[in-house]
């Protein structure tokens, strides 16, 4: 037994192996301290270093498998050749330099993210153009690949000896048998042992994603990108969970009812009930990059980053506790447009079969509106194009943008004020051809880079997350200065939201304030100022539009209008939907219910800070948190999302 381990260790597998432990080790050292005690208390730190250390064994035994099948197909006529030597010391320059990249890489997406390699990472390795080019804008890249080229260079030179002193790998039948046994049996027992739901460990969030592996993380995210709600979640019959949907007044009727409903049934505009003068004839959407609720002064923010946005909430509607549905992009869109609660894995926007849905742009098209998507960037990322043009919205992006008209552009898109100036000249036209018109605007200003144009702002560019915020913040007040000399403002409702909030880490793994975005709803001719402090949705916001218009089709959303009132003797319905890839919050009466993969249940008792702290669980919110999430999930697979072939109606609204 001794002579046969003497013999494995004294392959040339060993420095390879020692150099991954190695790495990993300490990167998982660096970034915990890096977090600090203030996040992760100190007791945690034994268990996530020792968890840690098997995940980075399994890693490596996947790692190893390709060595190993070398080592059992290696030719004999190979194995002392003049060139065996330098060969090993170029093969573990290049190992050294990619795990260290990979290192340098887990460093800046952690600061990013606050996470080990996820869905994100996944995702950023299918838009290079985007991805790279942020990189180059956001990091010193040449000194970085250069530290990382010299320090490969010097643990080559360092362990040199050892690496040439291996020896070869046996040739003898028996051994090659070994190896390959070897090759297929180590990582299918690492597979069978380990896996990233272990990595839950504690309560403490950070804490878990500090025990992972940055490879093991990618990988599981690679395969869970879509998860099958009915396999890996809780689940009620579906006529319960009907039931349930149906008791909160959820009840979705078919478009062709929404659209048309009976005389009876009509919910004619009364300006006693609504906050609305008169219906707005034109909706102005601004979608604002990571625009969290903690950078604006109205929720508490003393530097004083958003004056025009502070102005703007003053003038208008501001909710103050509406909650985003996720930490991405396409989360922000999928609940803008579809208003249904967000379902594990991919948004909807990035998956198949997402055309002619009941979003409501194509709603609104039915009725005689034209509608648009408005972009700064390039709008085939997270496949924005194909998802808009597919439901009817008329695409406009940076390369739609006459060069004369881009003053400033990074990587990532136009500066936001040549996004906002292209869109008054597409909002003009259409104005000018007789049709109302919905208008959904993404900006990318507040995002890595952070660079924009010069003299806007007295933070210089690049300004990092500050300067970002600053700079959206005086576009979209520059924005609304040149609209109000439009003949269109003054029937014309601009909502302002985020499309998610800047960061989402935490000690737990949905941390409430991680999602809390601003909404504003601003039409100083039409809407009276306020501040409206109730419970609140991203996916409510799509209701909210047709009921604010006088418009049909409200009632078909998973969301529902935030001018709504609760029936009488119904279960009131105020509650917010916020997930990541995989885990599905539920939040309502200062309860969180969270539901994972393996039907796992959580509940957690929030106070007036948002702090989170694990409770009982309530079996009517756990079934109405089960009940929202399968029946979206059903939904969109069952095709229950699409439009139906509802004749076209007049845009005449409702009568007032």
């Amino acid at each position: 037994m001794k002579s046969l381990l003497s013999r494995f260790a004294a392959l040339p597998f060993l420095p390879y192996a020692l150099l991954f432990l190695a790495i990993a080790s300490l990167t998982r050292l660096a970034l915990t301290l890096y977090t600090g005690q203030g996040k992760v208390p100190l007791p945690l730190w034994p268990g996530l270093l020792v968890r840690g250390a098997g995940f980075d064994l399994a890693v490596l035994t996947w790692l190893l498998a390709p060595m190993l099948l070398w080592a059992a197909l290696w030719p004999a006529r190979w194995r002392n050749t003049r060139w065996r030597g330098g060969l090993r010391l170029v093969l573990f320059f290049l190992a050294a330099a990619l795990l260290l990249f990979g290192a340098l890489s887990e460093w800046t997406f952690w600061e990013e993210f606050a996470t080990r390699f996820n869905f994100i990472a996944v995702d950023y390795l299918v838009y290079t153009h985007e991805v790279i080019g942020n990189i180059v804008e956001s990091y010193p890249v040449v000194p970085l690949l250069g530290g990382v080229a010299a320090l490969a260079a010097l643990l080559t030179w360092l362990l040199r000896a050892r690496i040439l002193a291996a020896t070869a790998p046996s040739t003898r039948p028996g051994w090659r048998m070994a190896y390959a046994a070897l090759a297929l049996a180590l990582p299918w027992s690492a597979g069978q042992l380990s896996n990233v739901d272990q990595m839950q460990f504690s309560a403490n969030a950070y804490a878990n994603e500090l025990a992972g592996n940055g490879l093991m993380t990618f990988f599981a995210a690679y395969q869970r990108n879509e998860l099958d709600y009915d396999r890996f979640y809780a689940t009620l019959p579906p006529a319960q969970a009907a039931r349930i949907l149906g008791e909160l007044g959820v009840e979705r009727e078919p478009l062709s009812r929404a659209l048309h409903p009976e005389d009876d049934e009509s919910e004619a505009f009364d300006p006693a009930h609504s906050p609305f003068k008169r219906p707005p004839r034109n909706i102005v959407l601004i979608s604002v990059e990571s625009l969290s609720a903690k950078f604006l002064g109205s929720f508490g923010n003393p530097d004083g980053l958003t004056p025009h946005l502070e102005a703007l909430a003053r003038d208008g509607l501001l909710f103050t506790r509406l909650y985003a549905t996720g930490t991405r992009t396409v989360r922000g869109l999928e609940a803008l447009s579809l208003g249904t609660p967000p379902i594990p894995g991919q948004a909807i926007v990035r998956r198949p079969n997402n055309d002619h849905l009941a979003t409501v742009g194509e709603i609104l098209r039915r009725q005689g509106y034209a509608t648009f998507f408005l972009y700064g960037g390039y709008g085939y990322f997270d496949n924005m194009n194909t998802y808009f043009a597919g439901n009817d919205y008329r695409v406009v992006d940076r390369t739609d943008f006459p060069k004369a008209s881009i003053g400033f552009a990074n990587v990532w898109g136009v500066a936001d004020e040549f996004l906002f100036d292209n869109s008054l000249t597409q909002l003009d036209q259409t104005y000018a051809a007789g049709k109302p018109f919905l208008a959904q605007i993404m900006t990318t200003s507040n995002h890595r880079p952070f660079t924009y144009p010069d003299g806007r702002i007295d933070i210089p560019s690049p300004g990092k997350r500050e300067g970002g915020v600053k700079y959206t913040d005086y576009a979209i007040g520059r924005f609304i200065d040149q609209a109000r000399s439009k003949p269109w403002f003054k029937d014309t409702l601009f909502v302002i939201v985020a499309d998610h909030c800047a960061s989402a880490a935490g000690k737990t793994s949905l941390p409430l304030e991680g999602y809390r975005i601003p909404l504003i709803l601003y039409a100083p001719d039409l809407l009276k100022p306020g501040r409206n402090d109730m419970l609140a949705s991203q996916i409510d916001i799509p209701p909210t539009l047709l009921d604010a218009m006088g418009l049909p089709g409200d009632d078909h959303f998973f969301g529902v209008s935030l001018f709504e009132e609760d029936a009488p003797g119904r279960p009131h319905n105020r509650r917010a939907f916020i997930s990541n890839y995989q885990e599905l919050g539920y939040l309502k009466d200062d309860r969180l219910v969270v539901l994972g993969p393996k039907q796992r249940i959580d509940t957690f008792l929030i106070d007036a800070h948002g702090e989170a702290t694990p409770t009982t669980t309530v079996p009517r919110l756990r079934d109405e948190a089960v009940a929202y999430y399968q029946s979206a999930f059903k939904a969109f697979k069952a095709g229950e999302l699409k439009m139906d072939k509802t004749p076209r109606v007049a845009a005449t609204g409702r009568q007032r």
